[in-house]
This record gives structure tokens, C-alpha cells and sequence, in this order.
């Protein structure tokens, strides 16, 4: 059994509603879901954010796989009743492989700037992937210097809200060492096969100015899961929960609230 991973969560909301669970991607942490948090909170929603295991103040685990990320996710959620998944570009990785291990956790899913699969495992272009990742801390950098250089280039063209200091604070705070282990399973991700068994509602959210995971490539993963709908924000980028929370959150609690008023 996995140790319990770090989170933090909104109160109760109406008991008719499953509770909102929110997975950050590669650079983010738990508080990077705080201004989406509030404002579910304000619609009658309670969610939870956890730290990914590694990351924070949660226990790393070995190996760093998205079998593991999965297993320390049901450890966290397995005594709360079905949950609604909102995954975003890694955190939609962990959430299509909690779709596949634990479908009985699940009440809906919102997959955010994702992709079905990295590519061909162990290819040239992982490899030369993780080499460009990890090139600025083998030369020195630290994490912060990284996220000054990196997340600008995530978000839409441009912007320079109060998102990407949030964004850029938790990246900071990330190790190198969770870093480079979330990199290393980040390539070997691949769950194209289990679409067509999703059974839940879905919503594949993407971002006009996302380059990362482009609105096509959301569109055709929508195409494949029967119970999905896809959207996409305009003028946001990939980082678009922190470029622009109340469009995010207006997009995500509106699914939600179709299927659980």
C-alpha cells in the first residue's frame, strides 16, 4: 500500500455531487488548483488537490510509474465516494490511467491539455524529450530558473497575469530529482486502447493557443471515448486554469452540473 499523498480541499459541498478531485501536471502542485477550488466552492462543489507522490510534502514512490500514481491516487480517494477527475496534461495522464485500474472510483472525467500517449516509448523523440528537459539543470539551473525560461512559452501569447506567478512558484518548489522521475514516466505513457472502455462522461478541454496538446488532438481523443464532448477556450494556453480560472472553471462546473445538478 501507497502512503497517503499530500493534498489540500474545499468543504463539503451538496451530497448529491461526487467529489472533484484535481491532478496538476509535470511542474505543478496542489495550491496551483486553489482559485479553480474557490470558485467550485462558490457553486456548490467540494474538490481536492493532492501533490503528486514525490512532490511537496507527499511520499515519493518507486518506481515512478502511472501504475503507481494511480495506486497512491485510489489509496487517497478509495473511502470517498465516486469521483469527478479533473487531470490536467500530466494529472490527465494519471486520470485516463485511473480509468483504466479503477473505473468503479469514477463519476466523470476532464481531461485539460492531455494526450492518450507520449509517443513511442523509449524513441528518439522521448529521448531527445528528456534531454532538452533535463539539459538546464545538468548545466546548473535551478527549478525556478527553468520555470522563468519555460512557462511563459506554455501560455497564450503574451500573457503575463497572475497566473503565470503561480505557476511559476510551483514549479519552483518542485525537486529536481521529482522532477526528472516525473519526466522519465511521463515518455513510457500510453492508454490509447483503453479509451473506447471509458464509461463515464468525459469532457476533453482544450486551448486555442496550446501547443503541448493542440485542440485537434483533443478533439480526436474526445472522438474515441463514447461518453465525451470536447471543448476549447479561446485566447488561453496550456497553463489555461491559471491563464484564466473563471472561463476554466465556467467550462469545467458546467459539465459537471449537466450530469450532477
Amino acid at each position: 500500500m501507497t502512503s497517503t499523498p499530500h493534498f489540500i480541499a474545499t468543504p463539503a459541498g451538496a451530497a448529491t455531487r461526487p467529489l472533484v478531485v484535481m491532478l496538476h501536471g509535470i511542474g505543478g502542485r496542489a495550491k496551483a488548483w486553489e482559485p479553480v477550488m474557490r470558485l467550485g466552492q462558490q457553486r456548490g462543489w467540494a474538490s481536492l488537490a493532492w501533490d503528486m507522490p514525490g512532490y511537496g510534502h507527499s511520499p515519493a514512490i518507486d518506481p515512478m510509474d502511472f501504475d503507481g500514481l494511480s495506486e497512491a491516487l485510489h489509496q487517497l480517494v478509495k473511502d470517498r465516494g465516486r469521483i469527478a477527475l479533473v487531470g490536467h496534461s500530466m494529472g490527465g495522464m494519471v486520470a485516463l490511467q485511473h480509468a483504466a485500474r479503477h473505473a468503479s472510483d469514477l463519476a466523470a472525467l476532464v481531461l485539460v491539455a492531455t494526450s492518450p500517449a507520449f509517443g513511442k516509448a523509449n524513441g528518439d523523440f522521448q529521448r531527445e524529450f528528456i534531454a532538452q528537459r533535463l539539459a538546464p539543470l545538468q548545466a546548473g539551473r535551478t527549478m525556478s530558473e527553468m520555470a522563468i525560461g519555460l512557462l511563459p512559452q506554455l501560455c497564450a501569447p503574451g500573457y503575463q497575469g497572475s497566473g503565470l506567478a503561480l505557476a511559476q512558484a510551483c514549479m519552483s518548489s518542485v525537486s529536481p530529482a521529482a522532477y526528472e522521475r516525473a519526466l522519465r514516466a511521463l515518455v513510457q505513457f500510453d492508454q490509447r486502447a483503453a479509451l473506447p472502455g471509458i464509461a463515464v462522461p468525459t469532457l476533453c478541454l482544450a486551448a486555442e493557443h496550446d501547443q503541448a496538446a493542440p485542440p485537434a488532438v483533443m478533439s480526436r481523443m474526445a472522438s474515441l471515448i463514447p461518453q465525451a464532448q470536447s471543448q476549447c477556450l479561446p485566447g488561453l494556453g496550456h497553463l489555461m486554469n491559471l491563464e484564466n480560472p473563471s472561463a476554466f472553471a465556467k467550462a469545467v462546473f458546467d459539465f459537471l452540473e449537466t450530469h450532477f445538478p
